[in-house]
């Protein structure tokens, strides 16, 4: 008998017509799985691929001008609903599956088409992780941390689904190196805990450094990500909670 094949995290990304449905469709899609080698460590599995989707409508000019996908590429491609299962839910090896800034890619990947697949998103991930990055796109990351065995035009060209997927996978594998991921999905349900302060007159520092009352102005703000942090700290303060990074012990329980 074969062994089993090993079970998966799949990387998807989604290159769409605008930034949500039903106004918007899919019209590609690329994914790269990461694997639990036999020492007991996560790398790439497998080439990934790719599929051109007919999104059923224009693409703007505005979204054209990132990734650069003509109408004619996919004018005869399958509709979104005969591509999407198939690749979403490689069943029954599939354990999770990863996006960067996951929410967006939630938005277009539901429920019924992943059979309620659980997802981590590297970006919020990497917020806990490597608060120390100076920013934290899928593509800065690549650059700042410099994964090892990157292939450097494999990764490209960006904003692309395949080349996207495929950076995102490095940083989930080095992810899964460094935290369980029981850990990161918990993460990925939470919003984003920021490292730093991204704007008005404290911009720039840390959630730690900054006054109770310049705090306190965060905790009503209209960006869930900013409230939660300015939750987390303020509870902090008061005795519990946390921000910024986790030692190698915490993160283990």
């Amino acid at each position: 008998m074969p062994p089993p094949r090993p079970q998966i995290l799949r990387v998807v990304d989604l290159e769409t017509t605008g930034n949500a449905p039903p106004a918007h469709g899919v019209l590609e899609i690329g994914w790269q799985d990461v694997a639990l080698g036999p020492d007991g460590r996560w790398e790439l599995l497998g080439e990934g691929g790719q599929r051109f989707v007919n999104p059923g409508r224009p693409i703007p000019p505005v979204t054209q001008a990132v990734h650069h996908i003509l109408d004619e590429q996919v004018a005869d491609a399958p509709w979104w609903h005969d591509v999407a299962r198939p690749v979403l839910d490689p069943y029954p090896r599939r354990l999770a599956l990863a996006a960067h800034r996951a929410d967006f890619e939630q938005q277009f990947c539901t429920p019924a088409l992943t059979a309620g697949a659980e997802w981590v998103c590297t970006w919020k991930c990497a917020l806990r992780l490597w608060p120390d990055s100076p920013a934290f796109s899928n593509q800065v990351l690549r650059y700042w941390r410099k994964p090892h065995g990157i292939e450097h035009e494999r990764g490209l060209p960006a904003h692309r689904a395949f080349p996207d997927a495929y950076v995102t996978a490095f940083h989930l594998r080095d992810m899964l190196n460094e935290a369980s991921l029981a850990q990161l999905l918990d993460w990925s349900r939470q919003p984003g805990l920021l490292p730093r302060v991204r704007f008005g007159p404290d911009r720039g520092k840390e959630w730690t450094e900054i006054g109770d009352d310049s705090l306190a102005g965060f905790l009503a703000d209209r960006d869930a990500d900013v409230r939660f942090t300015a939750e987390t700290e303020l509870a902090r303060r008061r005795g519990g909670g946390h921000v910024g990074r986790q030692t190698a012990q915490e993160l283990l329980l």
